[in-house]
């Protein structure tokens, strides 16, 4: 074997962690908890504009939940429901008038 080409150098170094805030780590966490490692940008995003605490005490309790087969979707729809940032009811659009 000589030397690792290019590709499998970059191979290697998308193995390692690129974790550099700690919404980052508490985001992971939460993928890691729910098992949806498909939706971990989601878990960060969330972790940046959010209390760490409450999400992963959040994230435990679905977690610890046996008959819940989809933990993601279920952790969405608490937080969706214990919120303070969404309404209570969907907003009401009216259409415009086409000038005629």
């Amino acid at each position: 074997m000589g030397r690792p080409t290019y590709l499998e150098i970059i191979r290697e170094r998308g193995k390692r962690s690129r974790i550099y805030r700690k919404y980052q780590l508490v985001g992971l966490e939460i993928a890691e908890l729910l098992r949806d490692p498909a939706h971990t940008a989601l878990y960060i995003k969330l972790a940046k504009d959010r209390n760490a605490n409450e999400l992963r005490e959040l994230a435990r309790s679905v977690a610890n939940r046996k008959k819940v087969r989809n933990r993601g979707a279920y952790f969405m729809y608490l937080l969706s429901s214990s919120s303070p940032h969404t309404p209570a009811r969907p907003v009401q659009r009216t259409r415009r008038k086409k000038p005629q």
